[in-house]
């Protein structure tokens, strides 16, 4: 269920890219490790905890833990670490962005029992972990069914859960079978677990897969509503893109469910510009994502954040967006 706090503050800001802000806290590169940050939780989890309070000192009401590109084959082969220990360590990943909200309430004087700001898992797609920039074409889609991906978000989705984090983020996902199977794991088998579903896109209209969002985005929604998890879900929408796509794709999705019936939305835009595999690198001239973030709470995003490149300081002119906003009661 929602928290209680959920009425009183109705649009949540989430933090920004966490490995953008986190490669300013390192000397060691981020950007093209295999492990990107999720390396951090083992070899600098003062880093990663100082990173988490980066955002939370900035406004953000909800931070992911740093599992986006974890996994027990990656640790294995790139930290050399067993199957139980890369189980610890995604289990240690959401215990330091435990840390860090704890010392964020306690800094602010709030009570440590509080909800909010909400700690959520980061599930991201199976292309990450692939480490050839595959969570930005979904071209796996087509050599790995819907149980075998289920199978293989199985121990990071548990880890998480098993931890405490309030939810999951599902994330960054490039196809539409991706998604329809981590929200089946998520409805059938964590029954307590909030959760969004956020896609990877290419422009204005279909998924990095090539797919209709806007069909992606209604087959997720018919499909919380049929299983009746309505009542767990935050939100349905898209990350990592470029946040020119954002209005269209938003539009293209409330068109597709009608007007009788509107789902939760959720942004969290990078700034434009394209991530180069090749080169390890983001090319291009970014945006300034605050600038349309009234735009996206107008058509009913009720979560709202960035992802790579966007940092804390774009995280409270997100802050300031979002608290000058008039929502009608």
């Amino acid at each position: 269920m929602l928290p209680d706090e959920w009425a009183d503050k109705r649009i949540l800001v989430k933090c920004g890219g966490f490995s953008s802000q986190l490669a300013k806290n390192v000397t060691e590169e981020v950007d093209g490790d295999p492990l990107w940050g999720s390396r951090f939780d083992a070899t600098n989890p003062g880093a990663v905890v100082q990173t988490h309070l980066d955002f939370l000192r900035s406004g953000a009401d909800i931070i992911l833990t740093n599992t986006y590109q974890s996994s027990v084959e990656g640790f294995t082969k790139y930290l050399g670490l067993t199957e139980a220990e890369g189980i610890k360590l995604m289990e240690t990943s959401v215990a330091l962005a435990k840390k860090a909200k704890e010392q964020y309430l306690r800094a602010t004087g709030v009570e440590e029992s509080s909800t909010f700001p909400l700690v959520l898992g980061s599930i991201g797609p199976y292309g990450a972990c692939l480490h050839d920039g595959s969570e930005y074409s979904g071209n796996y889609a087509n050599r790995v069914t819907k149980d075998e991906l289920k199978e293989w978000h199985k121990t990071r989705i548990w880890s998480c859960v098993s931890a405490g984090v309030y939810g999951l983020a599902l994330e960054t996902l490039p196809c539409q079978l991706e998604a329809e199977a981590v929200t089946e794991f998520v409805i059938d088998l964590c029954v307590k677990t909030t959760f969004w579903v956020s896609f990877q896109c290419k422009d204005e209209s279909h998924l990095a897969s090539g797919e209709s969002f806007a069909t992606a985005g209604l087959a997720i929604w018919r499909l919380v509503k049929s299983r009746k998890a309505e009542d767990r879900f935050l939100g349905i929408g898209v990350n990592c893109v470029n946040p020119q796509f954002v209005t269209p794709l938003l539009t293209s999705l409330i068109e597709a469910v009608g007007a009788d019936e509107r789902p939760p939305l959720v942004v969290y835009s990078n700034r434009g510009e394209i991530y180069d595999a090749e080169l390890g690198e983001w090319t291009g001239t970014g945006e300034q994502v605050a600038k349309f973030v009234p735009e996206w709470l107008n058509l009913g995003v009720r979560i709202v954040g960035g992802c790579c490149r966007v940092y804390p300081a774009d995280v409270l002119e997100i802050r300031k967006c979002v608290d000058s906003y008039k929502l009608d009661p």
